[in-house]
C-alpha cells in the first residue's frame, strides 16, 4: 500500500490491544463466565464485584482509536466509491468501539444508557462495512478472491454468532465470534496482495 505506514501498523496493532485488554480483565474477574456473561460486563462501573473495569474500557478505547486512525487514512486513499462507502460504515463501527469504553455498562448521560446502542453499533456497522468492501472487491477482477473471502466470512460469522446467541445465556461467545472474524478480515485485507491493495 502506498502512503504512510503508520496507519497500517496501527491497524495491525489494534486487535492485540483490545484482545490483551479483554484477557487481562478476565484474569482479574474470576466470576466472569464465557457462556453466561457479556464482554462488557467486565467494564461495568457500578457493580462492586467488577474489579478494575477501567482495564477493559481503556483497552477498547485504545483499540477503537487505532482503527479510526487507520480507516480515516484508508478512506482518503481508496479509489473505488463503494469501497469508500464500506470503509466509512466500518469507521462508524470503530467509533462505536471507542464509545463502548467511554460509555461502559450502566453509565448514563442525560438519563440515557448509551452502552447498548454503541455495542450493537460496533458489531453491526463494522461487519456490514466489511461486507460492503468485500462486494466492492468482487467487482474488480484482480480482487475477486478477497471479495469472496469477505462475503463468506461475513455470512459464516453471523451464522455462528446467531447459534451462540440462541444456545447460551450470555453473549460473550457471539461477541468473540465478531471480534475474531473482524480481526481475521483485517489481517487478510492488509497482508494479502489481492486484498485492499487492489482498491488503492
Amino acid at each position: 500500500m502506498r502512503g504512510d505506514r503508520y496507519p497500517i501498523y496501527a491497524a495491525l496493532l489494534a486487535p492485540w490491544v483490545g484482545l490483551i485488554g479483554i484477557l487481562i480483565a478476565i484474569s482479574l474477574n474470576p466470576w466472569w463466565s464465557l457462556t453466561d456473561n457479556a464482554i462488557s460486563d467486565l467494564g461495568n462501573i457500578k457493580r462492586p464485584w467488577v474489579s478494575y473495569p477501567y482495564v477493559l474500557n481503556t483497552a477498547l478505547m485504545l483499540a477503537g482509536a487505532l482503527i479510526i486512525y487507520f480507516l480515516q487514512w484508508l478512506i482518503l486513499h481508496l479509489r473505488d466509491s463503494l469501497a469508500k462507502f464500506g470503509t466509512f460504515i466500518f469507521l462508524l463501527g470503530s467509533i462505536s468501539l471507542f464509545l463502548i469504553g467511554v460509555f461502559p455498562e450502566e453509565a448514563e448521560i442525560f438519563g440515557v444508557e448509551p452502552h447498548y446502542y454503541v455495542s450493537w453499533g460496533f458489531f453491526l456497522l463494522a461487519s456490514f462495512g466489511m461486507l460492503i468492501i468485500g462486494i466492492a472487491a468482487l467487482r474488480i477482477k484482480e480482487s475477486r478472491g478477497f471479495g469472496a473471502f469477505s462475503v463468506l466470512l461475513f455470512l459464516l460469522s453471523w451464522l455462528l454468532a446467531s447459534f451462540f446467541l440462541r444456545t447460551f445465556k450470555g453473549v460473550a461467545l457471539a461477541e468473540f465470534t465478531g471480534v475474531f472474524s473482524l480481526t481475521l478480515w483485517l489481517y487478510v485485507a492488509l497482508l494479502w496482495k489481492r486484498g485492499l491493495r487492489v482498491l488503492l
